[in-house]
């Protein structure tokens, strides 16, 4: 029999006589508040880190950030609590009491799943949530061209750090600012220097994980199956990524950003059609998206689309001009219309900040969008004909307020296997397709504006790619289908696995069922491991999954 030492019996004892007397009424809490303390190998700062629904910090914790507010709403199933580690060990520990105790663990590192799955749960009942808001370190290392950065920091926080150190260096993730790091790349990382270096999940080269045994690998104890999987197989299905190790990239002391906007009355259908037929084949030095959405014509209550082609070149305005020219002249782009800054401060403008705004606003790791929304996405192979265009902009006036922002293609992002990573949309899209539908009266409405923005979702079905009609894993949509409680069939999640991982869904699978053939790391999309009967089967007879 193990003697447990009379200062541990003192230190939980102590705890227990700290925390708030009604947390001790709840087995759940009590029971994993011990197996904590038993199995951390650091102290845990429990009145700091441990946030229960009778404690007044909790509502301010959850909701800080969630950027869906449906699944903040009163009907939605909340956690047992929220623990926000501190140390690595603290994640070990989580993951062995919620093994243990048979409590479905949900992990958040930037709360911008847009189903929110890493703070609410359709399925599993209880849960908790591992917050790793308080995991932000972030250690550059200019002259070996890499940063380790941990799981709760943003992308915003990491591009400050990399460019504190160096004007002429970069990451290409994501451009939304507030994006937690952990959970981004696990979906791949889009971001405006995509068409030069490909994707954030392109750029790792090593990572720091906790398993489903509580195991802390880095990229060598885990392997390159397991690797391979957490760099674009989406989130929470293999382990809970403690820090990335990212490779950093080239950019210019001086970059050139512009938007130019165009409304339907000023040829917007056109041009629209022009930059689908063109958008994949510009130089890779430039980046040019399409934020689509309703607007009001002068002073009148009458109401247009417009078009804005937000874009980061990555050089000076002189050498744009001369690339717009030759390749894009149809939008008419001006010297006036560039503006030249630093890669950091373009950070700031592709993420919707105002003018002059310090880079220090990318340590507040705030978001600049809350709502209550759905989303959905696509990719398209061929431009859609301009007729299908005016269909589209009759169905966005119906609308209180859409947003699509379609992403180009081309470049190096055609350059990369389908197979490097999880994440499959390479070579043959010419852009992707982002679908928002945003309101602000919660449960009132949603019904309402659920219902269009499928609506829309169906008229695009002829001008999208097909066979699988393919999505974007880190674009959580719900509607493609959710595996069953405590049940993840295979069969049933092909039919969005597919969706997101095309061919590689098969692989993801085969690494799910060695590195957590119980299903430990599950939600409403994780990846599926075949029963225990039928992996041994495939085993036997052919060595393995196929591929």
């Amino acid at each position: 029999m193990e003697v447990v030492p009379i200062s541990s019996v003192l230190s939980l004892l102590l705890i227990l006589v700290l925390l708030p007397s009604s947390i001790l009424s709840f087995p759940i809490r009590d029971n994993f508040l011990q197996c904590l303390t038993a199995n951390s190998k650091t102290v845990i700062p429990f009145p700091t880190c441990f946030y229960s629904p009778d404690n007044s910090s909790f509502s301010s914790i959850l909701q800080s950030s969630a950027q869906n507010l449906r699944y903040l709403l009163p009907s939605v199933p909340k956690p047992e609590f929220i623990f926000t580690p501190f140390h690595e060990t603290h994640i070990q520990a989580a993951v062995i009491c919620s093994k243990k105790l048979g409590i479905n663990l949900r992990v958040r590192s930037g709360g911008h799943d847009y189903e929110g799955l890493s703070y609410a749960s359709e399925i599993e009942t209880p849960f908790i949530v591992v917050d790793l808001s308080k995991l932000r370190s972030i250690n550059v290392d200019i002259e070996d061209n890499s940063a380790w950065v941990q799981a709760g920091a943003t992308i915003g926080e990491a591009y400050y750090r990399i460019a504190e150190k160096s004007n002429i260096h970069g990451f290409p993730a994501g451009l939304c600012s507030s994006l937690g790091i952990g959970g981004h790349i696990t979906g791949g990382a889009y971001g405006s220097m995509m068409r030069k270096y490909g994707l954030g999940a392109d750029n790792v080269i090593d990572a720091c994980i906790v398993d489903a045994n509580g195991n802390v690998l880095d990229r060598q104890a885990m392997g390159e199956d397991l690797f391979w999987a957490i760099r674009g197989g989406g989130g929470a299905s293999f382990g809970i990524i403690v820090s990335w190790k990212l490779k950093l990239v080239p950019v210019p002391a001086t970059v050139t950003v512009f938007t130019v906007t165009k409304t339907l009355e000023e040829g917007a259908t056109k041009i629209l059609y022009r930059w689908q037929q063109v958008a994949d084949k510009l130089d890779e030095d430039l980046f040019i998206r399409v934020i689509i959405q309703p607007d009001t014509i002068g002073n009148t209550t009458a109401r247009t689309v417009k078009t804005s082609y937000n874009a980061l070149f990555l050089g000076d305005a002189n050498r744009l001009l001369q690339v717009m020219q030759n390749s894009f002249p149809e939008l008419g782009l001006t010297r006036n219309d560039c503006t030249e800054t630093s890669w950091i401060k373009s950070v700031l403008y592709i993420a919707g900040y105002p003018s002059n705004t310090p880079p220090e606003v990318l340590l507040q790791g705030k978001s600049l969008f809350k709502n209550y929304f759905k989303a959905k996405s696509d990719f398209v192979k061929e431009p859609i004909p301009e007729t299908g265009l005016e269909g589209l902009w009759k169905r966005l006036l119906e609308e209180e307020s859409p947003l699509m922002i379609w992403n180009p293609y081309g470049g190096m992002m055609s350059k990369i296997s389908e197979s490097e990573i999880p994440f499959p949309h390479r070579k043959g899209n010419l852009f992707k397709i982002q679908y928002l539908s945003n309101w602000q009266d919660g449960e009132k409405s949603a019904a309402k504006h659920m219902d269009w923005i499928r609506k829309l979702y169906n008229y695009m079905t002829p001008y999208v790619s097909m066979f699988p009609r393919t999505a974007y894993v880190n674009y959580r949509d719900l509607d493609l289908g959710m595996n069953k409680k405590t049940n993840t069939s295979f069969i049933e999640a092909t039919a969005w696995g597919n969706k997101y991982f095309k061919d590689n869904f098969n692989r993801l699978v085969k690494v799910k069922t060695k590195v957590d053939p119980d299903n430990f790391f599950r939600h409403e999309q994780s990846i599926p491991p075949l029963p225990v009967s039928v992996g041994r089967k495939r085993r036997g007879r052919r060595g393995g999954i196929p591929n």
